[in-house]
């Protein structure tokens, strides 16, 4: 029997990625294609130009299946993955009847206003892209949640007039939903055109991106996290039941039917910090970079590698993007004297991340009443052996990272695997195609240094807000 092959697809908020993994794991070939910047019409408006959901994705996937040397009639599935609390208003044929929402925009948080009659249909970016690429009107339910009329306990649309009524959404305006692991439709011809899939493939239902990542990595049990090193970083851990009134917990749906994902405060420009630090520095530092062989970023992970742990004193506050409910946040940072260079700069912004979903994950273990011994770190950071090494001493456990880091597309190869029964479930898939690649052991000297560091760096902002409240009123 000749290998069978599925696509993951992983539309995250800077980037469209594809991937074809055998039924093992591996990663057999892939295409990356950026999404362009955002429209930033007003304060806090968000928005998506043009069709670039899915324009990124057909450019992606078609550089995938020009690098792929096996015989298509073997790939089998896709599982589709986009990114979460996005917002698509469509016309009736299915087109974008007005620019996307990314997750960051406040009407995202807001109930709808049904202001531009063109809108026939709202949904999550999962079933914008289905509908490109089936031509069906349905989504994954698990791609929902916040202000949408969702019964969280019946994985299904609620049941209750009052729901519509307080998001402004009526249950017509709303595709029809699946199961993850469900097929949502067949790869039309045009779409079989425009991305360069096989016509007919079967295309599966997964969930909200950050649960496809928790699939991915293979985070399972009550005493193991995953962190997710993305533009939103945050923390999950596997759960039980639907939490309600809970304060450091975000209980999420699950990859997997029926199963929830409890999900930490999080970090709502965590690595784009970095590639912002990156981009400050400006061509010449990347063209430098690229004269020795290396990545920009791992030329500032050399030069951090020689800043101590603590980075000399300069600490640094991942504010870059302020919450609704804070808008007179800022980045900080705070400390500097003649000593600092890029390195430190850059060793400071890795130790804000894991300082942050440190304390992050404090809470909801308190909240749980669980001690964690092992965290996943998952995303283009954990390629970093110094990032890595900061989680193991922050965290004081072990830190590791699966040979697939971009566990989003993996998540979503799973889910098509289960669909097309390659594996009889979700538990046989990821024990036969997540393997961890190495394991970072926490160093006691500065396991003893980040501890005494953590309660004063989280302490930072009880001093500065009162002055960006202030300067919020001039600079805003």
């Amino acid at each position: 029997m000749s290998e069978k092959y599925i696509i993951g697809i992983d539309e995250g908020s800077q980037s469209a990625k594809i991937l074809i993994f055998d039924t093992r794991g591996n990663i057999v070939c892939e295409g990356k294609h950026a999404l362009q910047p955002y429209n930033l019409p007003q304060p806090g408006l968000v928005e998506h130009p043009g069709d670039d959901w899915w324009e990124a994705i057909c450019i992606a996937a078609k550089k995938c299946m020009s690098n792929f040397k096996g015989d298509v009639k073997d790939i089998v599935s896709i599982g589709l993955c986009t990114i979460r609390y996005c917002r698509a208003y469509l016309k009736e044929d299915g087109t974008l009847a007005q620019p996307a929402l990314s997750w960051m925009d406040v009407r995202v948080a807001k109930p709808y206003e049904h202001t531009n009659p063109d809108v026939k249909y709202i949904v999550a970016s999962s079933g914008y892209i289905t509908h490109r690429l089936t031509g069906e009107f349905k989504d994954t339910v698990a791609n929902y949640e916040g202000v949408w009329p969702i019964d969280v306990d019946k994985w299904n649309w609620s049941d209750d007039p009052a729901a519509y009524e307080a998001v402004g959404i009526p249950r017509e305006m709303l595709f029809d939903l699946v199961m993850p692991g469900d097929i949502l439709g067949y790869v039309t011809k045009e779409a079989a055109e425009a991305t360069g899939f096989p016509e007919g493939l079967p295309v599966v239902a997964t969930s909200n991106d950050k649960a496809v990542e928790g699939l991915g990595t293979g985070c399972m049990g009550e005493t193991t996290a995953c962190i997710s090193l993305g533009t939103y970083t945050a923390a999950m851990m596997e759960g039980k039941e639907f939490l309600r009134d809970t304060k450091s917990v975000w209980p999420k749906f699950s990859c997997i039917p029926n199963k929830y994902l409890y999900d930490s405060n999080g970090i709502r420009r965590g690595m784009w910090t970095v590639s912002w630090f990156r981009d400050v520095l400006g061509d010449s530092y990347i063209k430098a970079a690229e004269e020795k062989g290396l990545s920009a970023e791992e030329l500032l992970s050399q030069e951090a590698e020689k800043a101590p742990a603590g980075s000399d004193g300069l600490m640094t506050v991942l504010d870059w993007l302020a919450p609704v409910d804070a808008m007179y946040k800022k980045g900080i940072m705070i400390g500097f004297d003649g000593r600092h260079t890029r390195g430190h700069i850059y060793r400071s912004i890795l130790e804000a991340v894991a300082l942050t979903m440190k304390k992050h994950l404090n809470d909801m273990c308190d909240e749980l009443g669980v001690n964690l011994e092992k965290i996943i770190i998952t995303g283009g950071g954990s390629n970093s052996d110094l990032f890595m090494q900061i989680f193991a001493d922050v965290f004081d456990i072990p830190a590791v990272r699966n040979e697939v880091n971009g566990a989003a597309g993996l998540g979503s190869a799973i889910c098509a695997a289960v669909a097309v029964g390659i594996y009889d479930g979700f538990g046989e898939a990821v024990t036969n195609m997540v393997r961890i690649k190495d394991s970072f052991t926490p160093k006691a000297e500065d396991v003893e240094f980040y501890a005494k560091m953590l309660p004063i760096y989280t302490d930072i902002t009880n001093h500065t807000d009162d002055i960006l409240k202030k300067s919020y009123e001039f600079f805003h």
